[in-house]
């Protein structure tokens, strides 16, 4: 018996259901016969990927079969693999149709050998053949083992690419992490150096600050040393001056004993000023009264020059005849000058000239004493 191949196949979601009705005729054929039975001389058959598959059974003892009803059944789903009956091809799973043939040519001496084309790994299993006419009915079993040689390799291909894939992922993995985790430290070194950076600014700002203010510290020292010099001598020269001080102070004291002496005697003579001062007052109200007593009769005589100087201007005007009336007036007006420079003794009846000169006197002693 040689190999053959097959079709994918789908498992029925009920395989008993379908299996028992066959089970049940077969049971039933046993029963009503047992004059024949089915033989299996290879019950086990193995084949490869892709080849054909021959499961042999004949009946023993041989008879003709061509007109009996031969099924195919596959075991593990219940399905008709290859049903035939009274030389007709009957309906059969679909995976398997066109796959299949029962080779007619021994059907005469009770062979019942199926040919299964093309078999595929998922054709392996038990089949059981079962054959029944009208004396009796007959079965065996076949088993049927697809290998493929090429399998294990694709196995370890397969196995080998799983693993190689899987490093390649887990090592695409580490390497986003890896690389993830270098952004994140180079962020951060950034971050830290941005700080870094800033703070070593700051710090030389700092830095700068404290030098300036360490120029302006040396500075104010030095100025303070240059003012604690000039202080030092000028302490010196004022230790010295305090001594002139005292002496000067002596010296002022003495001078202001003499002053004291003097002030006392000013003050003396000042109250004797103070008294002809008073004197000299009175006196002064008198010679303000007897000049403005001048001042009028001065008034009163201008203005009798003012009337004469009118009436000699329009005597003037006249004609020569009038010459005697001018040289009249002339007279008297020589006359009343005569008689305005006389003494006030003449005027008043008093000695006004003894008065005048006493008062210029003493107006003079108290000028210069003032």
């Amino acid at each position: 018996m040689h190999s053959g191949s097959g079709c994918n196949h789908p498992r029925t979601a009920h395989p008993w259901r379908s299996l028992l009705p066959h089970l049940l005729a077969l049971l039933l054929l046993r029963l009503g016969s047992a004059q024949s039975r089915g033989v299996a001389p290879r019950p086990h058959v193995t084949a490869i990927v892709g080849q054909d598959a021959v499961l042999r059974c004949h009946l023993s003892p041989c008879k003709d079969a061509r007109s009996s009803d031969i099924r195919w059944i596959l075991q593990r789903s219940g399905g008709l693999v290859h049903h035939y009956q009274n030389g007709v091809d009957l309906e059969q799973m679909e995976e398997y149709k066109g796959r299949t043939e029962l080779l007619r040519h021994g059907l005469s001496d009770g062979n019942l050998d199926l040919r299964i084309t093309a078999v595929t790994s998922s054709d392996s299993g038990s089949y059981i053949c079962t054959v029944q006419d009208g004396d009796g009915y007959a079965d065996a079993v076949v088993n049927l083992e697809v290998s493929d040689p090429f399998s294990p390799i694709i196995h370890s291909w397969a196995a080998g690419l799983a693993v190689v894939l899987t490093l390649l992922l887990g090592s695409f993995v580490i390497i986003v992490f890896l690389h993830r985790k270098r952004v994140t430290q180079r962020r951060e070194l950034k971050r830290k150096g941005a700080q870094l950076a800033e703070q070593n600014a700051r710090s030389e700002r700092r830095d700068l600050k404290l030098e300036k203010q360490a120029a302006k510290l040396v500075e104010q020292t030095e100025a303070v040393e240059k003012w604690n010099s000039l202080l030092k001598k000028d302490c010196e020269e004022t230790g010295l001056r305090v001594a002139d001080l005292k002496k000067i102070a002596a010296k002022l004291k003495e001078r202001t004993k003499e002053l004291i002496g003097v002030i006392k005697a000013v003050a003396i003579r000042n109250s004797v000023w103070k008294t002809e001062l008073e004197e000299l007052a009175l006196s002064a109200a008198d010679l303000k009264i007897l000049a403005a007593k001048l001042v009028e009769q001065t008034e009163a005589v201008e203005k009798d020059n003012s009337v004469f100087k009118e009436q000699a201007e329009e005597m003037c005007l006249r004609a020569a005849n009038l010459n005697k009336l001018t040289v009249e007036s002339l007279k008297r007006t020589k006359d009343v000058g005569e008689s305005s420079s006389l003494s006030p003794k003449g005027i008043w009846g008093f000695p006004w000239d003894g008065m005048l000169s006493d008062l210029i006197t003493h107006c003079l002693f108290f000028l210069f004493q003032w």
